[in-house]
Protein backbone atom coordinates (compact mmCIF):
# COMPACT_ATOMS: atom_id res chain seq x y z
CA UNK A 1 0.00 0.00 0.00
CA UNK A 2 1.48 3.39 -1.40
CA UNK A 3 -0.08 6.49 0.89
CA UNK A 4 0.28 9.78 1.56
CA UNK A 5 -0.45 11.79 4.64
CA UNK A 6 -1.41 15.47 4.03
CA UNK A 7 -3.07 17.90 6.59
CA UNK A 8 -2.07 21.39 8.16
CA UNK A 9 0.73 21.21 10.48
CA UNK A 10 0.02 19.70 14.18
CA UNK A 11 -3.26 18.18 12.36
CA UNK A 12 -1.76 14.70 14.10
CA UNK A 13 0.21 13.24 10.36
CA UNK A 14 3.01 11.97 12.60
CA UNK A 15 1.39 10.52 15.48
CA UNK A 16 -0.94 8.89 13.07
CA UNK A 17 1.38 8.06 10.68
CA UNK A 18 3.52 5.64 13.14
CA UNK A 19 0.36 4.04 14.01
CA UNK A 20 -0.55 3.11 10.55
CA UNK A 21 3.00 2.09 9.96
CA UNK A 22 3.16 -0.35 12.53
CA UNK A 23 -0.51 -1.72 11.78
CA UNK A 24 0.12 -1.93 7.75
CA UNK A 25 4.05 -2.76 8.45
CA UNK A 26 5.15 -0.70 5.98
CA UNK A 27 7.08 2.61 6.44
CA UNK A 28 6.85 6.42 7.44
CA UNK A 29 8.95 8.30 5.65
CA UNK A 30 8.84 12.29 7.16
CA UNK A 31 10.67 14.30 5.23
CA UNK A 32 10.94 16.88 7.88
CA UNK A 33 12.67 13.96 10.03
CA UNK A 34 14.71 13.73 7.55
CA UNK A 35 15.72 17.20 6.97
CA UNK A 36 16.26 18.06 10.28
CA UNK A 37 18.51 15.41 10.70
CA UNK A 38 20.87 16.72 7.89
CA UNK A 39 20.79 20.09 9.16
CA UNK A 40 21.74 18.67 12.71
CA UNK A 41 24.73 16.46 10.44
CA UNK A 42 25.96 19.69 8.39
CA UNK A 43 25.43 18.08 4.86
CA UNK A 44 25.10 19.63 1.84
CA UNK A 45 21.22 18.81 1.48
CA UNK A 46 21.08 20.10 5.66
CA UNK A 47 23.40 23.52 4.75
CA UNK A 48 20.93 23.60 1.41
CA UNK A 49 17.75 23.10 3.18
CA UNK A 50 18.70 24.99 6.31
CA UNK A 51 17.87 28.91 5.94
CA UNK A 52 15.00 27.84 4.08
CA UNK A 53 13.27 25.74 7.32
CA UNK A 54 15.07 28.60 9.67
CA UNK A 55 12.06 31.18 7.93
CA UNK A 56 10.08 28.23 8.52
CA UNK A 57 9.60 28.48 4.08
CA UNK A 58 9.45 25.10 1.85
CA UNK A 59 12.70 23.79 0.92
CA UNK A 60 13.07 23.37 -2.97
CA UNK A 61 11.09 21.11 -4.86
CA UNK A 62 14.66 19.55 -6.50
CA UNK A 63 16.19 18.94 -3.19
CA UNK A 64 13.24 16.96 -1.21
CA UNK A 65 12.02 15.31 -4.53
CA UNK A 66 15.60 13.75 -4.58
CA UNK A 67 15.90 12.63 -1.22
CA UNK A 68 12.61 11.13 -1.30
CA UNK A 69 13.08 9.01 -4.84
CA UNK A 70 16.35 7.99 -2.66
CA UNK A 71 14.58 6.89 -0.07
CA UNK A 72 11.71 5.33 -2.10
CA UNK A 73 14.42 2.65 -3.48
CA UNK A 74 15.26 0.95 0.19
CA UNK A 75 14.55 -2.04 0.23
CA UNK A 76 11.87 -1.65 3.47
CA UNK A 77 9.83 0.26 0.46
CA UNK A 78 9.17 -2.66 -1.78
CA UNK A 79 6.07 -3.71 -0.04
CA UNK A 80 4.45 0.39 0.36
CA UNK A 81 4.92 3.20 2.38
CA UNK A 82 3.31 6.34 3.98
CA UNK A 83 4.67 9.69 3.19
CA UNK A 84 4.51 12.07 5.71
CA UNK A 85 5.67 15.82 4.75
CA UNK A 86 5.71 15.12 1.38
CA UNK A 87 4.62 16.57 -1.27
CA UNK A 88 3.91 19.46 -0.15
CA UNK A 89 3.56 21.40 -3.59
CA UNK A 90 1.81 20.42 -6.74
CA UNK A 91 5.20 20.43 -8.02
CA UNK A 92 6.06 17.64 -5.64
CA UNK A 93 3.31 15.43 -6.07
CA UNK A 94 3.32 15.41 -10.15
CA UNK A 95 7.04 14.32 -9.53
CA UNK A 96 5.70 11.31 -7.31
CA UNK A 97 3.09 10.03 -9.64
CA UNK A 98 5.90 10.54 -12.48
CA UNK A 99 8.33 8.29 -10.17
CA UNK A 100 5.92 5.78 -8.79
CA UNK A 101 4.83 5.27 -12.69
CA UNK A 102 8.39 4.20 -13.47
CA UNK A 103 8.16 1.77 -11.08
CA UNK A 104 4.83 0.46 -11.43
CA UNK A 105 3.36 0.92 -8.25
CA UNK A 106 0.66 3.99 -8.32
CA UNK A 107 -0.49 6.05 -5.27
CA UNK A 108 -3.45 4.50 -3.53
CA UNK A 109 -4.87 6.60 -1.16
CA UNK A 110 -4.18 10.16 -0.08
CA UNK A 111 -5.52 10.63 3.36
CA UNK A 112 -5.75 14.65 4.41
CA UNK A 113 -6.45 15.48 8.19
CA UNK A 114 -8.03 18.57 8.70
CA UNK A 115 -8.28 20.65 12.32
CA UNK A 116 -9.23 24.41 13.00
CA UNK A 117 -6.20 26.86 12.70
CA UNK A 118 -6.32 28.01 16.18
CA UNK A 119 -6.31 24.40 17.30
CA UNK A 120 -3.51 23.77 15.96
CA UNK A 121 -1.78 26.73 16.91
CA UNK A 122 -2.23 25.88 20.59
CA UNK A 123 -1.42 21.65 20.17
CA UNK A 124 1.96 22.95 18.70
CA UNK A 125 2.93 25.60 21.25
CA UNK A 126 2.20 22.58 23.70
CA UNK A 127 4.23 20.03 21.60
CA UNK A 128 7.30 18.90 22.93
CA UNK A 129 9.62 16.26 21.21
CA UNK A 130 11.59 13.40 21.55
CA UNK A 131 15.25 14.99 20.37
CA UNK A 132 16.70 11.00 19.61
CA UNK A 133 13.14 9.13 18.01
CA UNK A 134 11.36 12.48 17.13
CA UNK A 135 8.24 11.04 18.62
CA UNK A 136 5.76 13.84 19.33
CA UNK A 137 3.63 14.66 22.94
CA UNK A 138 1.21 16.97 24.25
CA UNK A 139 -0.77 17.49 27.16
CA UNK A 140 -3.71 17.70 25.72
CA UNK A 141 -3.14 14.64 23.28
CA UNK A 142 -0.80 11.93 23.27
CA UNK A 143 1.17 12.73 26.84
CA UNK A 144 4.45 10.36 27.75
CA UNK A 145 4.09 8.31 30.60
CA UNK A 146 6.65 9.63 32.78
CA UNK A 147 6.08 14.07 32.21
CA UNK A 148 9.02 15.13 30.15
CA UNK A 149 10.65 12.26 29.46
CA UNK A 150 10.29 10.15 26.08
CA UNK A 151 8.08 6.73 26.35
CA UNK A 152 10.65 4.84 24.27
CA UNK A 153 13.98 6.82 25.30
CA UNK A 154 12.86 6.86 28.96
CA UNK A 155 16.38 8.83 29.77
CA UNK A 156 15.56 11.10 27.20
CA UNK A 157 14.30 14.45 28.21
CA UNK A 158 11.84 15.99 25.89
CA UNK A 159 12.44 19.46 24.31
CA UNK A 160 10.09 21.62 21.93
CA UNK A 161 11.34 22.22 18.53
CA UNK A 162 12.44 25.74 17.81
CA UNK A 163 10.03 26.51 15.06
CA UNK A 164 7.41 25.52 17.46
CA UNK A 165 6.93 28.68 18.70
CA UNK A 166 3.58 30.89 17.59
CA UNK A 167 5.59 33.25 15.12
CA UNK A 168 6.55 30.17 13.03
CA UNK A 169 4.32 28.11 13.37
CA UNK A 170 1.28 31.15 12.00
CA UNK A 171 4.27 31.14 9.13
CA UNK A 172 4.09 27.61 8.69
CA UNK A 173 0.24 27.70 8.38
CA UNK A 174 0.25 30.81 5.91
CA UNK A 175 2.98 29.00 3.72
CA UNK A 176 0.82 25.75 3.66
CA UNK A 177 -2.33 27.59 3.24
CA UNK A 178 -0.76 29.52 0.18
CA UNK A 179 1.50 26.25 -0.98
CA UNK A 180 0.34 23.19 -0.11
CA UNK A 181 -3.60 23.47 0.60
CA UNK A 182 -3.54 23.03 -3.72
CA UNK A 183 -2.61 19.45 -3.46
CA UNK A 184 -6.20 18.62 -1.57
CA UNK A 185 -7.63 19.74 -5.17
CA UNK A 186 -4.61 18.03 -7.24
CA UNK A 187 -5.73 14.33 -5.49
CA UNK A 188 -9.31 14.98 -4.98
CA UNK A 189 -9.76 15.46 -8.96
CA UNK A 190 -8.07 12.08 -9.51
CA UNK A 191 -10.33 10.09 -6.68
CA UNK A 192 -8.02 9.48 -4.47
CA UNK A 193 -8.34 11.84 -1.58
CA UNK A 194 -10.19 11.31 1.54
CA UNK A 195 -10.73 13.96 4.23
CA UNK A 196 -11.10 13.09 8.24
CA UNK A 197 -11.07 15.41 11.31
CA UNK A 198 -7.55 15.17 12.72
CA UNK A 199 -8.93 16.28 16.49
CA UNK A 200 -10.04 14.06 19.28
CA UNK A 201 -9.10 10.70 21.00
CA UNK A 202 -6.27 9.00 18.95
CA UNK A 203 -8.09 6.04 18.61
CA UNK A 204 -11.34 7.46 17.03
CA UNK A 205 -9.09 9.33 15.25
CA UNK A 206 -6.97 6.49 13.97
CA UNK A 207 -10.11 4.69 13.43
CA UNK A 208 -11.48 6.81 11.21
CA UNK A 209 -7.74 6.87 9.57
CA UNK A 210 -8.73 2.78 8.30
CA UNK A 211 -12.08 4.04 7.68
CA UNK A 212 -10.41 5.86 4.49
CA UNK A 213 -8.51 3.45 3.47
CA UNK A 214 -11.58 1.15 2.97
CA UNK A 215 -10.85 -0.96 -0.64
CA UNK A 216 -7.45 -0.04 -0.47
CA UNK A 217 -6.22 -2.43 2.69
CA UNK A 218 -5.46 -5.82 2.88
CA UNK A 219 -4.48 -5.88 6.15
CA UNK A 220 -1.70 -5.98 8.04
CA UNK A 221 -0.43 -6.84 11.56
CA UNK A 222 -2.98 -5.60 14.57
Amino acid sequence: MRLVLLGVPGAGKGTQGRKLAERLQIPQIATGEILREAVKQGTPLGLAAKGRMDQGLLVPDDVVIGIVEDRLKAKDAARGFILDGFPRTVAQAEALDAMLARAGAPLDRVVNLTAPTEAVVERLSARLECPVCHRTYNPAGVAPQVAGFCDFHPDTALIQRLDDDRAKIQKRIEVFQAETAPLVSFYRASGRLRDIEGLGELEDVFARVLGALDGVTTGGAS
